[in-house]
């Protein structure tokens, strides 16, 4: 009986201490992986979360960088990381929704290999050209490419990322001979087309609309379909081309068989973060908009841009690399 008594006693405190343990999160540094290159949206508001965090809850939360093959070497680490909420990812469309339909050997499945936390924002895009490719519009641009293929190149931040498949899907649809040049991130990418060592690409409004504005580069597009507030004057890319619409959004997500009590108390913290007025603000100005979420409806929000990417992908024929 001694013996019985003391394995029960044995077995609450150590489900007393479980319990503390799973109350005190955050008790240490939690580490955001962002999987692009620094000075894009996905790092900037990364970092504008990592920095609230640590404000709110008075643990360090600092941002590391590990670009790569469209965010999946970033991604890949915290997929592989243990499941305690002290490692987590900023994921887009292209690491945690698209990639596998674009890359061969996919070291991970965004599906399986991740809890969804929080849906961040969604980016608006433009389609900017260097201003010495000789056109204004999207149907220019698309008449341009035909009398010249192959003659076009277009930049992106890399393999599976945003700039990467609506390019590809510009190319399928438009039905134009468009060169793919994959860089280590937007901004390398960015500052070669307006180097004009390539002449456009697929960016998120935020990267370019200061260079658009100041002549460096020519918008002559955006990506959704209804024109953006931030430039109400440049036509959506689907006024003249129907069936193009590529959202890029960005969600906060933690390794597989993340405790749901860590992801809710995340996602509850976000959603606070990103909509005080403050970065409100922020966004307004960059293009973006916050899209509120629970961890159950962003996973269910998550699962149904991989079935509809997997489809558009495979309907326009465009082929892994």
């Amino acid at each position: 009986m001694k013996k019985i008594i003391a394995a029960l006693a044995g077995g609450a405190i150590l489900a007393a201490s479980t319990l503390a343990g799973a109350q005190a999160y955050p008790h240490k540094t939690i580490k955001i992986i962002v999987p692009f290159a620094v000075g894009g949206i996905a790092d900037t508001f990364g970092r504008v979360v990592a920095q609230k965090l640590t404000d709110s809850w008075g643990q360090p939360v600092v941002v590391e960088n590990k670009t790569g093959a469209g965010g999946n070497i970033g991604a890949d680490l915290v997929a592989k990381s243990p499941a305690d909420g002290y490692t987590l990812v900023v994921g887009n469309i292209g690491s945690h929704a698209v990639n596998p339909f674009l890359m061969k050997n996919m070291p991970y499945d965004p599906l399986r290999d991740f809890t969804p936390i929080a849906h961040l924002l969604d980016a608006e895009g433009l389609l900017v050209v260097h201003p010495d490719v000789p056109v204004k519009s999207v149907p220019e641009l698309i008449a341009y490419a035909k009398a010249n293929p192959g003659k076009l190149a277009y930049a992106s931040g890399g393999m599976g990322t945003t700039s990467h498949l609506a390019g590809e899907l510009f190319k399928s649809i438009a039905k134009v001979d468009i060169m793919h040049v994959p860089y280590k991130g937007n901004s390398p990418a960015i500052t070669d087309v307006m180097g004009n060592q390539a002449q456009m690409i697929f960016a998120t409004m935020p990267t370019v609309i200061q260079q658009a504005k100041s002549g460096r580069l020519r918008a002559i597009g955006t990506l959704g379909t209804t024109r953006a507030a931030a430039t109400p004057d440049v036509p959506t890319i689907a006024e003249s081309l129907p069936g193009f619409d590529v959202a890029n959004w960005i969600g906060l997500f933690g390794p597989p068989h993340l405790p749901r009590e860590i992801a809710v108390k995340l996602n509850a913290e976000v959603q606070k973060i990103m909509q005080t007025p403050e970065v409100q603000k922020r966004m307004e100005v960059e293009g973006a908009k916050f899209i509120p979420t629970t961890p159950e409806s962003f996973a269910a929000f998550q699962k149904a841009e991989s079935v509809k990417w997997g489809k558009a992908i495979q309907e326009a024929g465009i082929k892994q690399e």
